[in-house]
C-alpha cells in the first residue's frame, strides 16, 4: 500500500499540516546523534521520531526500541513481505526499514513524522510521497567523515573502504534534496536547530499536502 496525497495547507483551520520529515546522509555524518540533539531541545512536542528497523547488531550505547528497533532477518523480511515497512533496503550487508505504523500513527495524531534514513530509503519514501521533507546532512569535509567512521571502530579496514566509497555516491546525490545542512563538528546544536527552523519554516509555508500511509 503506497502512500496517498490529502490536498490542505492545514487542518482543522489552525493546526498545520503533519510533515513527513526525513533526515538524511552519509554514514558517519552524525544522523544519530543530530536526533539526539532534536529530541533533547524544548518545545517539541509535535515531533514525533520514528525508530528503524534493523538487522544489524547494536552498537555500544544503542538501545532496542530507541535507537533502532533490532531484528532478525527472517523477522525482517517477514515485516516487508506483509507491506508493514514504508521502505526497505539493504545497507552495507544489513536490511534497514521504517515501520509504516509508526508514521502512520504519528501523523494521525496530527505529529510530524521524523525519519532517519539512508539514501536508498530516501529516495524510494519520496516517490510514493512526494510532498515528504527532504533534508540532507552534508559533512564539514570528506576528511572529516572518513575520521568518524574510523573513530567509531566498528568496522573492518574492508568495511571502512566500502562505506567510503557508497559515502562518496550519497554526496553526490544532495541535490535531490529540498535542504542540505552542514554539520559542522562540534556544532550539533546549531545543525539541530536550523533543521528544526526548516521544519517550521515548511510549516508556516503550508503548502505540502498531508501525507495518508
Amino acid at each position: 500500500m503506497n502512500p496517498q496525497q490529502e490536498a490542505g495547507g492545514t487542518r482543522g483551520g489552525d493546526a498545520p499540516t503533519p510533515l513527513l520529515v526525513i533526515i538524511s546522509g552519509p554514514s558517519g555524518v552524525g544522523k544519530d546523534t543530530i536526533i539526539t540533539a532534536l529530541q533533547e531541545r524544548r518545545h517539541r512536542p509535535a515531533y514525533h521520531y520514528v525508530v528503524t528497523c534493523t538487522t544489524r547488531a547494536p552498537r555500544a550505547g544503542e538501545i532496542d526500541g530507541i535507537s533502532y528497533s533490532f531484528v532478525g532477518v527472517p523477522e525482517f523480511l517477514a515485516m516487508r513481505d506483509a507491506g508493514e515497512l514504508l521502505e526497505a533496503n539493504e545497507v552495507h550487508g544489513n536490511w534497514y526499514g521504517t515501520p509504516r505504523a509508526g508514521v502512520r500513527d504519528a501523523l494521525g495524531r496530527g505529529q510530524h513524522a521524523i525519519l532517519k534514513i539512508d539514501v536508498q530509503g530516501a529516495e524510494e519514501v519520496k516517490s510514493c510521497a512526494p510532498d515528504a521533507l527532504l533534508i540532507f546532512v552534508l559533512p564539514p569535509s570528506m576528511e572529516t567523515l572518513v575520521e568518524h567512521l574510523k573513530a567509531r571502530r566498528t568496522e573492518s579496514a574492508e568495511q571502512l573502504e566500502i562505506r567510503q566509497r557508497n559515502a562518496a555516491l550519497e554526496l553526490a546525490r544532495k541535490d535531490d534534496y529540498d535542504y542540505v545542512v552542514v554539520n559542522e563538528e562540534g556544532r550539533v546544536d546549531v545543525t539541530a536547530e536550523r533543521i528544526e527552523q526548516i521544519i517550521t519554516q515548511e510549516e508556516l509555508r503550508g503548502t505540502r499536502r498531508r501525507v495518508i500511509v
